[in-house]
């Protein structure tokens, strides 16, 4: 058995060596980053749309302010079609300059965005996670197709940063898109649940109980919430959805 204590402290001596080696660039500004690698200033960092009040299931954004009672908010949407996941945490709205990052990733080729979108998701999760953690990272999978013109799939670059700072298992084998689908964002609601109807099939038996899917940006939940289906008939007791950031804003239900 690995010594965990040894193991990180290799992997900390190699962060610093990658500093010294290859100083960290705030990718949007192109000021020094923060160390040991993190490729994005602080200034930068604290512009990012913060998701801050949001519907404690799905994490559309919300109107008003944060507050104490914020778990206990919900949107019309979950109050009027139940979830099959279990609750979402977006820590980001999806606006500038944070959607910049992730269309250059997603689109551009850009996969070096993965690690500053990635890092500042795990980062947000371990400050303000206070449950226990889940046992097992799920990426969304791309159709082949897909994965054949892009070249890789950004929910694995992002949840392999995850793996890395929570170390919690990922596994990007265990689920496959079995027939190709339209792309989401070209769809309207009611047709990205039906676009995206029986496009995921296991591959394996599933190894734990707790599972986060990982994605980039959340937008109807039709695809994660597909997802967790699957999942929770492969025997998951509790499925949740982690994603950098949560596009559109609905009207306020308690």
């Amino acid at each position: 058995m690995v010594d965990s204590s040894w193991h990180g402290f290799r992997e900390r001596i190699w962060l610093h060596v990658q500093a010294a080696l290859w100083p960290p660039t705030c990718v949007l500004c192109g000021a020094a980053g923060q160390r040991p690698i993190f490729d994005l200033c602080a200034p930068c960092e604290a512009d990012l749309p913060a998701n801050s009040r949001a519907c404690s299931v799905c994490a559309q954004p919300l109107p008003g302010e944060g507050d104490a009672a914020a778990n206990l908010l919900r949107c019309g949407a979950c109050l009027r079609r139940p979830r099959h996941f279990d609750s979402a945490f977006c820590p980001f709205r999806y606006g500038y300059p944070l959607d910049h990052l992730v269309r250059a990733l997603k689109y551009h080729g850009d996969i070096a965005h993965g690690r500053v979108l990635g890092e500042s998701l795990a980062r947000r999760i371990q400050r303000m996670r206070t449950d226990p953690l889940p046992d097992l990272l799920l990426p969304v999978p791309l159709a082949p197709r897909r994965f054949r013109q892009r070249g890789y799939n950004q929910a694995i670059e992002l949840a392999c940063c995850i793996e890395r700072r929570l170390r919690i298992a990922m596994r990007a084998d265990l689920v496959a898109r079995i027939r190709e689908t339209h792309e989401q964002a070209a769809l309207p609601g009611k047709e990205r649940r039906r676009n995206i109807r029986g496009a995921f099939a296991m591959l394996g038996k599933l190894p734990a109980g707790h599972v986060a899917i990982v994605d980039d940006v959340v937008t109807t939940c039709s695809t994660v919430n597909e997802l967790a289906r699957v999942l929770k008939r492969a025997g998951a007791t509790k499925v949740e959805v982690w994603a950098v950031a949560r596009a559109g804003g609905v009207s306020l239900r308690t």
